[in-house]
């Protein structure tokens, strides 16, 4: 059965709470922006391409239930512009939500323009169309970056012939964190479907532990082979178990990539992309092209979301609860929230970090594979395939 993180019909959103996985499968209603804008805040959806997606149908929903009551077409627009602007402070550092945000407004204001002064519902229904557009065609992005990563992959000489790989991710960049399949998440499916996927490596990615928590859930759903590492084993992965599992790359995903190719993604990333240039493993980023920002210059002008020092010295998960013969289990009945640290510990969160481009080997599109040339990465090349 196909992971399902977003289920939409014309008028209905619901999304996977990704706080209660992976012991509890709940499904949450977004009925209007506002449920959106809490629902991305609180981290129960998460994943650069999967806010846009929810935040832009959250608007969709609420323009459905609202298209009998709305004014004429300028006023329909001005709504439209001021809850997508609400809509982006949910959060900053994710550029596909700031893009999507931009070709809806675009859209939105062409169409008022013809329409002039008739009644909303025509911009209404304009921008309903969009947003479900981007419902599928990020579906059908994330199988292209899959196919190209993949592809890139198994050209590398430790791949040859029919020698199977591992790789390591980072984070959750699967089904959960876009509208299905998953950009790096997405290169290791397509590994494991043509049957070169020796094993996936994941982090448990702290302090939120998206690896432990999201990505394991995903990997076990689909019966591709893993083995959950915490952040702090890399280096000793790779150099203790890199050759004779054969790992060849770390693949990550990214919540802001800025023209020169510096990337910002989850914390730790940094720091797995300092381990594979020492050991020799490549580094990519798998990333739509409505990640790369190319009004950012650098990686120096991307803001850093920090989130609270809570995440870092509490956690929460239910009580264990081992079954009549011994297996492991959890009653998720019980929920218990415990101290990891000392009272009054203070604490630096930063949600994520830059990568330097100088340490990327590739970055992986719906449209190929970059790479940098005499030293730079040329990402508007990206943009010259058209829509």
């Amino acid at each position: 059965m196909v992971l399902q993180a977003i289920k939409y019909t014309s008028g209905t959103l619901q999304i996977l709470d990704q706080l209660q996985l992976p012991h509890k499968e709940v499904y949450q209603s977004i009925k209007n922006v506002e449920d959106a804008w809490h629902a991305i805040k609180d981290m129960r959806v998460r994943g650069a391409p999967a806010i846009a997606i929810v935040a832009a149908l959250s608007l969709a929903v609420e323009l459905f239930d609202k298209k009998s009551s709305l004014g004429n077409s300028q006023q329909t627009k001005e709504y439209i512009v001021e809850k997508l602007e609400y809509l982006v402070t949910s959060r900053p550092t994710a550029v596909n939500l700031a893009d999507a945000a931009r070709k809806l407004e675009k859209r939105v204001t062409e169409t008022a323009a013809k329409s002039e002064d008739s009644q909303g519902s025509l911009v209404a229904e304009s921008y309903i169309t969009a947003a479900q557009d981007m419902l599928i065609d990020d579906i059908q992005d994330n199988q292209k970056i899959g196919s190209y990563g993949a592809s890139w992959i198994l050209k590398l000489p430790k791949a040859e012939g029919d020698e199977q790989v591992s790789v390591l991710t980072h984070c959750n960049t699967g089904s959960l964190a876009t509208a299905g399949y998953g950009t790096a998440l997405g290169i290791i499916r397509s590994l494991h479907s043509s049957q070169r996927l020796r094993c996936a490596y994941y982090t448990e990615t702290r302090p939120y532990n998206q690896g432990s928590r999201l990505t394991g859930y995903e990997l076990i759903h689909d019966n591709i082979p893993s083995t959950l590492i915490t952040d702090s084993m890399a280096a000793a992965l790779l150099r203790l178990n890199g050759e004779t599992e054969n790992i060849v790359a770390i693949v990550v995903g990214a919540d802001r990539v800025a023209a020169n190719g510096d990337t910002a993604n989850k914390i730790g990333t940094y720091a797995l992309a300092i381990l594979a240039k020492h050991h020799g493993v490549k580094f990519l980023v798998a990333a739509p092209r409505t990640t790369i920002d190319l009004g950012t210059r650098s990686g120096e002008e991307i803001i850093i979301e920090e989130r609270p020092s809570r995440e870092m010295t509490v956690m929460k998960g239910p009580r264990t609860n081992p079954g009549d013969h011994g297996e492991p289990g959890v009653d998720t009945a019980v929920v218990e929230e415990f101290s990891t640290a000392a009272i009054g510990t203070q604490a630096w969160n930063p949600a994520f970090d830059v990568t330097p481009a100088n340490l990327i080997d590739g970055i992986v599109t719906e449209v190929g594979v970059f790479e940098k040339d005499q030293g730079s990465f040329h990402l508007e090349k990206a943009f010259s395939y058209g829509p």
